[in-house]
């Protein structure tokens, strides 16, 4: 409204000494970015009522998969990253604002990363069925290959594994465990695995001593 300043300027003005995280810039029309060049310049930046707001204090963060490929061709070879990325960076930034940012490439995680990320991640979800039904839970080793294969497919990696496990993996378990506790049966034994590219689970219940029954689901 009248006589307020912006989101961003009140801020700012208000808490001077901050951080401040401009998030896939890529995904932002260059004019609205331009509009960063006095902050990245002067040190100000000047809010709709044309007040000037000292932004010398802030630390502004820039995220981008803006040249995505380059780094990950150029991975092992830092030194011939920089001049390799810089066009890709030009053809969306203009010059001025380009020379006024540190460009600090990060370079994808190694596959021997990401599998301890994703067995820890898998462990706590062991630990999280044999805590909520008291049944034994194996985890095919594919389970792991099969997530490695899909986050390394995507730009986002890492940060693709909890769409992977929570999205894909989870589903057909979740329906079969539903059904369970719907027919009042116990579980004994929940088993996760692939099968021609797809996760699979499978729920053992007991009926009796001598009898197990086996479900399976598959996505």
């Amino acid at each position: 409204g009248y006589g307020e300043g912006g989101v961003l300027t009140e801020a700012i003005r208000q808490k001077p000494y901050s951080v401040v995280l401009l998030d896939e810039v890529e995904k932002a029309h260059p004019d609205v970015l331009n509009l960063f060049y006095q902050a990245f310049d002067k040190g100000e930046m000047a809010d709709g009522e044309g007040r000037l707001i000292d932004c010398k204090n802030i630390v502004f963060f820039l995220t981008s998969n803006l040249g995505y490929q380059v780094i990950v061709e150029h991975a092992d070879d830092p030194e011939t990253m920089q001049e390799a990325l810089y066009p890709v960076l030009a053809d969306f930034f203009k010059p001025a604002l380009l020379a006024r940012m540190e460009v600090v490439p990060y370079l994808p995680l190694s596959k021997a990363t990401l599998a301890t990320i994703i067995a820890g991640k898998l462990a706590r979800l062991d630990n999280v069925l044999r805590s909520r039904f008291g049944a034994d839970v194996i985890i095919e080793p594919e389970v792991t290959d099969e997530i490695m294969s899909r986050v390394t497919r995507a730009e986002n990696g890492a940060r693709m594994l909890e769409s992977v496990i929570d999205g894909d993996m989870l589903p057909p378990l979740s329906l079969l465990l539903l059904q369970k506790m719907a027919a009042n049966t116990a579980i004994a034994r929940i088993r996760l695995s692939v099968a021609d590219g797809a996760f699979t689970a499978d729920v053992e219940d007991v009926l009796n001593d001598e009898s197990v029954t086996e479900d399976e689901t598959v996505l």
